[in-house]
């Protein structure tokens, strides 16, 4: 997407799935816009246009009529600070209202005090007093008949108006009561699903003290500027993405990566926006600032994690948009066969079709905040969906079950090289590689104390090695299949367990070969196990490492293999399971495997924090490196599964329930409409055991 071309505009007044749909199809209709995401999590709307600049004059009227509002200004998100003492008296005060007003109701039908009610008073005060009180929801329904919208209040306020003409005002009345009650229940539940977004914002600074001339000013955050120096005391929170260039401190990082263990840091060290430095003070050089910080683009992925919507969730969306229309035919033939008006109003009523529509995106975002606080980046509920489903592992080795540190072990030179000869040619050709291998190579050259030589015309072939001029000469650096490529006699290879070889050639002569090792990551056999027990049995190892490498990793990890690929080799691996019907998941270190990771069921890309690229790639993001978050990942997608079925089944459960007993006749109309609003709070609960685990 073209940023130039994006414009974020911030909606106030949604609070459900529903909502989010009319201010989508308000926003969608005005010309020039291309495509439109509305978020009811974050409250906002995204919208594509077809070249910059927009009249926001034309916005606000779309969502004005669509009977939503475009704020003048918004505080920003992490300005949140809720009075939660007043909030919680609110609530309890309306529970109070809310459970007596329904016990009136039961004893008021029971010892008829409403027929005596409507008897006292005129038929015009009641009246009145409907239209005062069922204003604001009224003006709402009028605004989606003009859009030729039908929803939950549509039917309603049919219900109301089937009570007045039937002369019960105080049905009427009650009816408009409960309505306003399940408003405020489900803008509440709305607001649940915020809360994990606004918690997470508000773990980020809003100041900083900066160098500027010879003193240390403090200033907004959004006033930081790239190449700024930043001065962070113990206690305080980095502000940015950047380098530390003086000083010593512990930093917390577990906002980032989840880890509670704090690390040591100083000159040279890279620091993340929103951590701590716990002890020690230090300089930090901004390199990334706002949104680009890997905070600002961690809070913006689960911001915008709804609109990748799982099969679950879509057809839910499209269930409601059928379900009111069932209801209204219901309601007829309540009428047409029973010819009791209050049954009718009273199957009106009772619908809860915003229920429907909350059951899946609630538990998804509030699984998707939580996972964020353990470190787990998840882009949307339909990655969880498919969590759920996976049944093949494909696993890459190098930065992923190993430690991605690889050191040389051994230098074999050939034909009258001798070792540091062959370990400067091959550092010198490694110079401008980014692999973890280059990095073993050029590291064992500093360890030596050797000189490196500026190369040219420098090439890398992925998933074969590099090939430059060093001194005139061409150097060429690679795997075994990269060496016949270029024409250079193969050498045998000496027998080795677990390691990889590089061989390095001088134009046409082998010049000798490297062996490297890497080392296996801790937790990953137990990890692996885990993985097994969780219901995947079918785990398989992909690697550009040679036969033997290979072999000996997957024998130590009980796992089947497959060596000597090239990356489009992972991503034909990938569809061919696809194609005999299994839903994969990939994890691998979301650079060199990129391409495998998109074209996986799910991709997840391991230890991503401060990584462009790898963040972008995968479909899942592990801030660090730890392979315990594998099994804890599959775990929270089966509880957020089960969380999601146990909403559904309950709330077709109470809608077949509530429109049965209402059709019947055993419903009346005041208790219908107190009903409707109970499957959102259900919906709450239930989903609310995601925010604590």
């Amino acid at each position: 997407m073209n940023t130039e071309n994006t414009l974020e505009v911030p909606i106030e007044g949604m609070d459900c799935a529903e909502c989010a749909r009319h201010v989508q199809g308000a926003l969608a209709s005005l010309p020039g816009v291309v495509k439109v995401d509305v978020y009811l999590a974050s409250e906002k709307a995204v919208l594509e246009l077809e070249r910059p600049g927009i009249d926001m004059g034309a916005i606000r009227r779309a969502v004005s009529e669509a009977g939503y509002a475009v704020p003048e200004s918004r505080e920003s998100e992490t300005d949140w600070q809720p009075e939660a003492g007043l909030i919680t008296r609110v609530r309890r005060l309306t529970a109070v209202l809310f459970v007596s007003v329904l016990l009136i109701v039961i004893i008021g039908e029971y010892l008829g005090f409403f027929d005596l009610l409507m008897e006292v008073v005129p038929f015009w005060v009641g009246l009145l007093l409907v239209l005062g009180a069922g204003f604001p929801i009224f003006r709402k329904v009028v605004r989606s008949v003009r859009h030729r919208q039908v929803t939950a209040h549509t039917l309603m306020t049919l219900g109301v108006l089937a009570a007045l003409i039937a002369g019960q005002w105080v049905t009427a009345l009650l009816v408009v009561f409960f309505m306003r009650i399940g408003d405020y229940v489900e803008s509440y539940t709305a607001e649940q699903t915020r809360r994990a977004l606004r918690e997470l914002a508000r773990l980020a600074p809003q100041t900083a003290r900066v160098i500027r001339g010879k003193e240390e000013v403090e200033i907004p955050v959004s006033a930081i500027r790239v190449g700024d120096v930043i001065v962070v005391r113990p206690g305080e929170k980095i502000a940015v993405d950047g380098d530390v260039i003086s000083g010593h401190a512990t930093v917390d990082q577990a906002t980032i990566t989840g880890e509670a263990m704090p690390i040591e840091v100083g000159p040279g060290a890279t620091v993340y926006a929103a951590t701590i430095a716990s002890t020690g003070s230090i300089r930090v050089q901004a390199r990334y600032v706002g949104s680009d910080t890997t905070f600002g683009r961690i809070l913006k992925l689960v911001e915008e994690a709804e609109a990748n919507k799982g099969e679950v969730q879509r057809f839910a969306d499209k269930f409601t948009a059928y379900y009111l229309p069932i209801v209204a035919g219901i309601a007829l033939l309540t009428f047409i066969i029973r010819r009791d008006p209050m049954a009718t109003v009273a199957v009106l009523v009772v619908a809860c079709s915003c229920s429907i529509a909350l059951a899946t995106p609630i538990a998804m975002l509030a699984s998707i905040g939580s996972a964020a606080k353990k470190g787990l980046m998840i882009k949307g509920g339909k990655y969880i969906e498919l969590l759920d489903k996976v049944d093949v592992l494909l696993i890459d080795k190098t930065g992923t079950l190993t430690l991605g540190r690889p050191q040389i072990s051994e230098i074999i030179p050939l034909n009258g090289l001798d070792e540091d000869d062959l370990l400067m040619l091959a550092a010198s050709a490694e110079k401008y590689s980014e692999h973890p291998l280059a990095e073993a190579v050029r590291n064992a050259a500093a360890d030596r104390g050797l000189s490196i030589i500026e190369p040219s015309n420098f090439k890398a072939v992925p998933g074969m090695g590099i090939r430059a001029d060093v001194n005139g000469v061409t150097v060429t650096v690679g795997n075994r299949q990269f060496v016949r490529a270029q024409n250079v006699p193969e050498a045998v290879a000496p027998e080795t367990q677990g390691k990889t070889l590089l061989f390095v050639a001088e134009d046409d002569a082998i010049g000798g070969i490297l062996t490297i090792s890497d080392t296996l990551r801790d937790e990953v056999p137990e990890a692996l196990d885990e993985v097994r027990n969780l219901g995947i049995h079918r785990i398989e190892l992909l690697t550009g490492d040679n036969e033997r490498s290979a072999a000996a990793l997957a024998n130590q990890l009980g796992l089947e293999y497959q060596a000597e690929l090239m990356p489009e080799d992972k991503i034909a691996i990938v569809q061919s399971y696809q194609r005999q019907g299994h839903m994969v998941l990939m994890v691998g270190d979301g650079v060199n495997d990129a391409p495998a990771l998109a074209q996986a069921d799910v991709g997840v890309a391991m230890g991503v924090a401060g990584s462009d690229v790898a963040l972008e790639a995968a479909h899942v993001a592990l801030m660090r490196d730890d392979w315990r978050l594998v099994p804890e990942l599959l775990k929270i997608s089966q509880r957020t599964m089960g969380v999601v079925r146990l909403n559904l089944g309950f709330t077709a459960v109470y809608n077949v329930l509530g429109l049965t007993l209402a059709a019947a006749g055993i419903l009346p109309p005041v208790l219908a409409a107190a009903a409707q609003s109970l499957p959102d709070l259900g919906i709450l609960a239930n989903s609310a055991r995601l925010l604590r685990d």
